[in-house]
Protein backbone atom coordinates (compact mmCIF):
# COMPACT_ATOMS: atom_id res chain seq x y z
CA UNK A 1 0.00 0.00 0.00
CA UNK A 2 2.83 2.39 0.84
CA UNK A 3 4.42 1.77 -2.55
CA UNK A 4 1.17 2.62 -4.36
CA UNK A 5 0.75 5.86 -2.41
CA UNK A 6 4.40 6.78 -2.97
CA UNK A 7 4.07 6.07 -6.70
CA UNK A 8 0.91 8.16 -6.95
CA UNK A 9 2.59 11.02 -5.09
CA UNK A 10 5.54 10.93 -7.51
CA UNK A 11 3.21 10.98 -10.53
CA UNK A 12 1.26 13.89 -9.07
CA UNK A 13 4.43 15.89 -8.31
CA UNK A 14 5.80 15.27 -11.79
CA UNK A 15 2.56 16.33 -13.48
CA UNK A 16 2.33 19.53 -11.41
CA UNK A 17 5.93 20.41 -12.32
CA UNK A 18 5.30 19.82 -16.03
CA UNK A 19 2.12 21.92 -15.99
CA UNK A 20 3.95 24.78 -14.24
CA UNK A 21 6.68 24.71 -16.89
CA UNK A 22 4.13 24.76 -19.74
CA UNK A 23 2.30 27.71 -18.21
CA UNK A 24 5.57 29.62 -17.82
CA UNK A 25 6.28 29.12 -21.52
CA UNK A 26 3.20 31.02 -22.63
CA UNK A 27 3.38 33.78 -20.03
CA UNK A 28 3.42 37.22 -21.64
CA UNK A 29 4.10 39.06 -18.39
CA UNK A 30 7.83 39.10 -19.02
CA UNK A 31 7.63 42.30 -21.07
CA UNK A 32 9.41 45.34 -19.66
CA UNK A 33 9.56 48.87 -21.01
CA UNK A 34 13.10 50.14 -21.43
CA UNK A 35 12.15 53.61 -22.64
CA UNK A 36 10.07 55.81 -24.90
CA UNK A 37 11.39 57.64 -27.94
CA UNK A 38 10.29 61.10 -29.03
CA UNK A 39 8.52 59.65 -32.07
CA UNK A 40 6.12 57.74 -29.79
CA UNK A 41 7.79 54.36 -30.13
CA UNK A 42 8.48 52.15 -27.13
CA UNK A 43 11.61 50.11 -26.53
CA UNK A 44 10.70 46.83 -24.85
CA UNK A 45 12.57 43.85 -23.44
CA UNK A 46 10.56 40.82 -24.56
CA UNK A 47 10.75 37.06 -24.16
CA UNK A 48 9.66 34.66 -26.89
CA UNK A 49 9.51 30.88 -27.16
CA UNK A 50 9.67 28.67 -30.23
CA UNK A 51 10.85 25.37 -31.62
CA UNK A 52 13.99 27.03 -33.00
CA UNK A 53 15.72 30.40 -32.68
CA UNK A 54 13.96 32.09 -35.58
CA UNK A 55 10.55 31.00 -34.26
CA UNK A 56 11.48 32.28 -30.79
CA UNK A 57 12.56 35.66 -32.24
CA UNK A 58 9.36 35.96 -34.26
CA UNK A 59 7.28 35.07 -31.22
CA UNK A 60 9.09 37.74 -29.18
CA UNK A 61 8.18 40.32 -31.84
CA UNK A 62 4.55 39.15 -31.83
CA UNK A 63 4.47 39.30 -28.03
CA UNK A 64 5.76 42.88 -28.10
CA UNK A 65 3.11 44.08 -30.55
CA UNK A 66 0.39 42.06 -28.78
CA UNK A 67 1.27 43.68 -25.46
CA UNK A 68 1.11 47.18 -26.94
CA UNK A 69 -2.20 46.46 -28.67
CA UNK A 70 -4.09 44.44 -26.04
CA UNK A 71 -2.33 44.14 -22.70
CA UNK A 72 -0.43 47.36 -22.12
CA UNK A 73 3.02 47.48 -20.58
CA UNK A 74 3.01 46.96 -16.83
CA UNK A 75 6.71 46.78 -15.93
CA UNK A 76 9.74 48.90 -16.65
CA UNK A 77 10.78 52.51 -16.42
CA UNK A 78 8.31 55.25 -15.64
CA UNK A 79 7.08 57.34 -18.53
CA UNK A 80 6.04 54.39 -20.67
CA UNK A 81 2.55 54.40 -22.08
CA UNK A 82 0.95 51.63 -20.05
CA UNK A 83 -2.49 51.69 -21.66
CA UNK A 84 -3.19 49.26 -24.48
CA UNK A 85 -4.19 50.68 -27.86
CA UNK A 86 -7.37 48.59 -28.03
CA UNK A 87 -9.46 49.15 -24.92
CA UNK A 88 -12.77 47.89 -26.29
CA UNK A 89 -14.20 44.95 -24.38
CA UNK A 90 -14.06 41.68 -26.38
CA UNK A 91 -12.13 43.33 -29.21
CA UNK A 92 -10.03 40.19 -29.72
CA UNK A 93 -13.14 38.19 -30.47
CA UNK A 94 -14.90 40.92 -32.45
CA UNK A 95 -11.93 41.51 -34.76
CA UNK A 96 -10.63 37.93 -34.64
CA UNK A 97 -10.33 37.56 -38.43
CA UNK A 98 -8.43 40.84 -38.69
CA UNK A 99 -5.94 39.97 -35.93
CA UNK A 100 -5.46 36.39 -37.14
CA UNK A 101 -4.16 37.77 -40.43
CA UNK A 102 -2.30 40.63 -38.74
CA UNK A 103 -0.38 38.30 -36.36
CA UNK A 104 0.18 35.46 -38.85
CA UNK A 105 3.78 34.31 -39.35
CA UNK A 106 5.45 37.03 -41.42
CA UNK A 107 2.30 39.14 -41.09
CA UNK A 108 1.65 42.85 -40.99
CA UNK A 109 2.78 43.18 -37.37
CA UNK A 110 6.40 43.13 -38.61
CA UNK A 111 5.95 46.60 -40.13
CA UNK A 112 5.60 48.01 -36.61
CA UNK A 113 8.62 46.31 -35.05
CA UNK A 114 12.27 47.21 -35.39
CA UNK A 115 15.41 45.74 -33.87
CA UNK A 116 17.24 49.06 -34.09
CA UNK A 117 17.95 49.23 -30.35
CA UNK A 118 19.28 45.69 -30.14
CA UNK A 119 22.94 45.45 -29.23
CA UNK A 120 25.04 42.54 -30.42
CA UNK A 121 25.10 39.66 -27.96
CA UNK A 122 22.45 41.31 -25.76
CA UNK A 123 19.87 38.59 -26.33
CA UNK A 124 19.46 35.96 -23.65
CA UNK A 125 19.14 32.59 -25.35
CA UNK A 126 18.41 29.24 -23.79
CA UNK A 127 17.29 25.83 -24.94
CA UNK A 128 15.22 23.27 -23.10
CA UNK A 129 13.29 20.10 -23.98
CA UNK A 130 10.42 22.09 -25.46
CA UNK A 131 12.42 24.49 -27.62
CA UNK A 132 14.23 27.80 -27.45
CA UNK A 133 13.60 30.90 -25.39
CA UNK A 134 14.89 34.21 -26.65
CA UNK A 135 14.84 37.49 -24.73
CA UNK A 136 15.61 40.53 -26.84
CA UNK A 137 15.20 44.27 -27.10
CA UNK A 138 12.53 45.36 -29.57
CA UNK A 139 11.20 48.78 -30.52
CA UNK A 140 7.47 48.93 -31.28
CA UNK A 141 6.37 51.84 -33.46
CA UNK A 142 3.34 52.62 -31.31
CA UNK A 143 2.16 55.80 -33.03
CA UNK A 144 2.27 54.19 -36.49
CA UNK A 145 0.50 51.10 -35.15
CA UNK A 146 -2.19 53.30 -33.61
CA UNK A 147 -2.68 55.12 -36.92
CA UNK A 148 -3.02 51.76 -38.72
CA UNK A 149 -5.63 50.50 -36.26
CA UNK A 150 -7.57 53.75 -36.62
CA UNK A 151 -7.42 53.57 -40.42
CA UNK A 152 -8.70 49.97 -40.29
CA UNK A 153 -11.53 51.03 -37.92
CA UNK A 154 -10.37 48.74 -35.12
CA UNK A 155 -10.10 51.64 -32.68
CA UNK A 156 -12.26 54.72 -32.71
CA UNK A 157 -10.94 58.06 -33.87
CA UNK A 158 -11.05 60.55 -31.02
CA UNK A 159 -11.81 64.15 -31.64
CA UNK A 160 -10.93 65.42 -28.17
CA UNK A 161 -8.20 67.67 -29.50
CA UNK A 162 -10.66 69.68 -31.57
CA UNK A 163 -12.39 72.66 -30.06
CA UNK A 164 -15.91 73.56 -30.99
CA UNK A 165 -16.67 77.12 -31.90
CA UNK A 166 -18.51 78.99 -29.23
CA UNK A 167 -21.38 81.33 -29.92
CA UNK A 168 -21.33 84.70 -28.23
Amino acid sequence: MKKVILCMLMVFTTSVTIMAQKQAIYDRSSIKCMGVELDGSQTLRVLGYGRNRSDAKEQAMKNAVWAVVFDGIREGVSGCNMRPLVTEVNARERYEDYFNVFFADGGEYKKYVTLRDTKKRSANKSKDKVGYSYEMTIRVLRSQLKARLKADNVIAVSYTHLTLPTTS
